[in-house]
């Protein structure tokens, strides 16, 4: 529908509008915005997945030709690599300050986002993409890619010691995004291969044994760990929904870029949609629940905004495939509460997190920290589900 096609290249044009004006942080790195999308002169840490998220987002706006955003795509390709990036053990650190690098781990899913960044910039045309790519792909492979598993180790000190024993499907989950764009980017196969490995591993053996639930928690030989609780923001108790939602989408992804060769794919994802949709959704007031337990049952009852951006290309991704009426339901159910419940018009952006009561509340986030989600959820439907956004839009008729 036409109609819908200008309202979400319009919402699109909307977030990227509210981030641009206040986001690139004069000491480095970007800004804490406020519900107003003001930068937050308190909040001085600039953590990697939010600097590779923002340079993943104007790479995209870039490409759609938006004035700008590839002066905000320099800043935050010079953050990674002069205040994020270890010049003496290599890799990068989770955050810095202005005094320089504050979190100094080495974590899988900050590193994910680098090789996405660094892939999202190739696609842009930035003159430093191909030395970040290659510095993050050696730093993947030799620091963290566990060939025994087929899948990325998760977290060191700064010198590359083993912090714990942990394994995560949420880390791996985004390097299997990374590695799909990576493998665009650079038609490089063996990013590709590690891609379908790890999917293999989390969907195919692990997924499909839970009945399509994606246990989130692993020991270091990849047994599922379901007593596992670590902080709700990243490494919550149980099941949640909204990464099977992005998986859903991503394996569809990762089965037509494999040339379709991997037929369990699709009924992968659509057990997985399944199941979250099923369990997940709250039916009488809508939107999905943060987290379930182990029977299904609603653990975390607040409703964050990403699993319904999710959602949302779930159900894109799958109704291209099957063309069924199910998923357009889906489609249409997700954006209605997202426009009623996440859309904030009066500041602008998205907001985070809701209670039970569907009330806004400050809750894992400070502000309006995140473009990723909400972005991708626009404009996703907008271009054809072979490939990934940078990839659509590249190919898209008349582009530039």
């Amino acid at each position: 529908m036409s109609g819908h096609r200008r309202w979400l290249a319009a919402e699109a044009d909307a977030l990227l509008a509210f981030y641009e004006v206040d986001l690139i942080n004069p000491g480095g790195g970007f800004a804490t915005l406020d519900a107003a999308g003001r930068a937050m002169a308190s909040e001085t840490i600039r953590p990697l997945f939010v600097t590779t998220r923002m340079v993943h987002c104007f790479a995209i706006a870039h490409l759609l030709g938006r004035p700008g955003a590839a002066e905000i795509v320099d800043h935050g390709m010079e953050a990674l690599q002069t205040r994020h990036r270890d010049s003496r053990h290599g890799g990068y650190f989770w955050s810095f300050d202005d005094e320089g690098p504050r979190e100094r781990d080495k974590l899988a899913y900050g590193h994910a986002f680098v090789l996405l960044a660094a892939a999202s910039a190739k696609c842009a045309g930035h003159p430093q993409a191909d030395a970040l790519l290659g510095d993050i792909a050696e730093v993947l492979e030799k620091r963290f890619w566990e060939p025994k598993y087929g899948a990325s180790a998760e977290e060191f000190a700064e010198d590359w010691s083993p912090l714990s024993a942990y394994r995560g499907q949420n880390a791996n989950m985004h390097l299997t995004e990374a590695l799909m764009a990576a493998f665009e980017a650079t038609g490089e196969r063996g990013f590709l291969d590690k891609a379908e490995s790890v999917a293999d591993l989390i969907l195919r053996r692990k997924a499909a044994a839970a009945g399509w639930r994606v246990p989130e928690h692993y020991s270091a030989d990849w047994t599922v760990d379901r007593e596992y609780k670590g902080s709700d923001m990243f490494r919550p108790y149980g099941v949640t929904p909204g990464h099977s939602l992005e998986w859903a989408r991503l394996a569809l992804q990762l089965w037509e870029l494999g040339g379709r060769k991997l037929a369990w794919l699709p009924d992968a994802a659509r057990g997985l949609f399944a199941r979250a949709v099923g369990e997940g959704w709250d039916g009488p007031r809508g939107g999905f629940y943060y987290t379930l337990d182990w029977s299904g049952a609603p653990r975390v009852r607040d409703r964050l905004w990403w699993p319904c951006c999710e959602g949302v290309g779930a159900a894109t991704f799958l109704g291209a495939l099957d063309g069924e009426a199910l998923y357009e339901a889906w489609y249409r159910r997700i954006w209605g509460f997202c426009a009623r419940h996440f859309l904030d018009r009066r500041r602008g952006g998205w907001l985070c997190q809701l209670d039970d009561r569907l009330t806004p509340i400050d809750g894992y986030f400070v502000g309006k920290p995140d473009l990723y989600h909400a972005l991708q959820a626009c404009l996703i439907p907008l271009y054809p589900t072979s490939g990934s956004l940078t990839r659509g839009i590249l190919r898209a008729p008349g582009r530039g």
